[in-house]
């Protein structure tokens, strides 16, 4: 068994007043969501819909992976996009009729913010919603009690959950309390740099996707080249799940200590970074990307 090793000490972050409203907001749809959840026959994509009073089309939809007609009382779902995506933006829509369907919240937010920053915080409120629909508070809480907030984690919820690799870090950064930062990692082509005159055919192993539980400050850029004796390159290389004391390879160079947790998933590699806290101080003392 991989598990992610926590750091010694930690110290609970400083939060705006903004990020404390919000992260009560998050609170109140994930109860939303869960309460909707628990009434469902199934968590596969036509039983989800058993608790709303709407129709499923599924059509072609451009750019756009799906839509809540509150008028017509619909949910439109691409129907060119994968599985796991599909099912994902079902729960989100449904969310989105969750959402507007409770005056108090609605009510509390358009106080709180408006314009584009409301557009904002309600997409990110049905991301919430979708997650604690699809990935419930007890089956987070379970991955994390025996695998640690680590790389063996993240696949694991993946895997039971049956999501997609960053629908499930964003949850599971959501809901570990300890300052970690989520990473999937997989082989690219490099960009091409200014003034280069070809297109490179260069291929590296590079960041996909990170994000970082509650109070970390930190990410890494996607597209960040992983070095080749970096835990997680070696994990890629060996096909062996890798837990040891390293560093975060941020984009600029600068290496942030850290213990990783690298596991092997097919042609990605999963990953989860702990941080060293010191007493009195917040998570590392070094600027990231």
């Amino acid at each position: 068994m991989t598990q992610g090793r926590l750091p010694p000490e930690q110290t609970p972050p400083d939060l705006s007043p903004e990020t404390e409203a919000l992260a009560a907001a998050k609170r109140r749809m994930r109860e939303l969501a869960s309460e909707y959840a628990q009434k469902l026959p199934g968590l596969d994509t036509h039983s989800l819909m058993g608790g709303l009073d709407a129709s499923l089309t599924f059509i072609p939809m451009g750019d756009r992976d799906g839509a809540y007609d509150p008028e017509h009382r619909v949910v439109l779902i691409n129907s060119r996009i994968r599985p796991e995506r599909q099912r994902f933006t079902l729960a989100h829509e449904i969310s989105h009729a969750l959402l507007l369907g409770n005056d108090d919240l609605l009510s509390d937010l358009h106080d709180a913010y408006e314009g584009e920053r409301l557009e904002q915080v309600i997409e990110t409120l049905c991301n919430v919603g979708a997650a604690a629909i699809l990935m419930p508070e007890a089956l987070i809480r379970e991955v994390l009690t025996r695998f640690g907030p680590s790389g063996r984690a993240l696949a694991e919820l993946m895997r039971r959950a049956d999501v997609s690799a960053s629908s499930a870090l964003y949850a599971l950064a959501e809901r570990t309390d300890a300052p970690v930062l989520y990473a999937v990692c997989a082989v690219t082509r490099l960009d091409t740099e200014p003034g280069d005159e070809e297109p490179t055919n260069e291929k590296a192993l590079t960041v996909r996707v990170s994000g970082g539980a509650p109070g970390v400050k930190y990410s890494l850029r996607p597209g960040t080249v992983i070095p080749t004796d970096h835990p997680v390159a070696v994990a890629l290389e060996t096909h062996l799940p890798i837990t040891q004391e390293s560093y975060v390879p941020f984009r600029s160079g600068r290496r942030m200590p850290a213990y990783v947790d690298a596991f092997p998933d097919r042609q990605r590699v999963l990953a989860s970074f702990a941080f060293p806290v010191r007493p009195g101080k917040g998570v590392g003392d070094v600027p990231g990307d």
